[in-house]
């Protein structure tokens, strides 16, 4: 059994099976142990497995991701925001804020995991809106509301209507993947598809596109691990 290695931060190794009753390609990750394994066809190319990889690489980072240990925010322990970590901190007030490299939080263990989310909530709506607001005025466009979920499967998307909609985890990576990510979104103003001609919006209103999309690709998932709800 041969391997193939997907690039990244980790890198991914996959398990390469033949198979002489396979039809198509496909690719399976073990419950068990987490072992991925990508199905060949016996006259398939190594090489147009390597590339059926790649093309899923989102999809088998989140499997993978789902495999992986939660992470429970917690007093004394870092919290991803910006980018860079804060050190939770416990404090007499009311309310949650930064302080330097500490995110102060009401000293209630209880309550920190809400009290985290409205934070986070809060911050990625003003900074979303601006961005949203600023690339929006560069295309010319008008945008309707913006509404904040926490998906899994996407980061944004833009409805027929003009509304937009973003992950608020967005907050916890850095600065320029959340802006990129808005001006992906806006670009769907003109462009509700992935055409050329979309992606030749994007790169008007974001031309260094290509660092924060494989940021999302590679660093991503590890957002999601994150879990402050049960």
């Amino acid at each position: 059994m041969g391997r193939l290695v997907l690039e990244g931060n980790p890198p991914v190794e996959v398990n390469i099976r033949r198979s002489a009753r396979a039809r198509r390609l496909s690719l399976r990750v073990s419950r068990l142990d987490g072992t991925a394994t990508l199905t060949l066809p016996r006259r398939v190319p190594e090489r147009e497995g390597a590339a059926f990889l790649r093309d899923r690489a989102d999809w088998l980072r989140r499997q993978l991701a789902d495999l992986a240990p939660e992470i429970r925010p917690a007093f004394g322990e870092a919290l991803p925001f910006r980018g860079r970590p804060l050190l939770l901190a416990p404090s007499q007030d009311r309310r949650v804020r930064l302080d330097g490299d500490r995110l102060l939080a009401p000293d209630d263990p209880g309550r920190l995991a809400p009290r985290l989310v409205a934070f986070l909530k809060t911050q990625a709506r003003d900074a979303l809106a601006e961005a949203s607001d600023r690339h929006a005025a560069r295309l010319g466009r008008g945008y309707g509301r913006i509404t904040l979920r926490d998906t899994r499967s996407r980061w944004g998307s833009c409805s027929s209507h003009g509304d937009l909609m973003y992950s608020w985890r967005l907050i916890m990576a850095p600065p320029e993947v959340l802006d990129y990510v808005a001006a992906h979104e806006v670009a769907h103003l003109r462009h509700m598809d992935h055409s050329p001609a979309f992606w030749a919006v994007v790169e008007q209103l974001y031309p260094d596109h290509a660092a924060p999309r494989r940021w999302l690709r590679t660093e991503g998932t590890a957002l999601h691990r994150i879990r402050f709800m049960d």
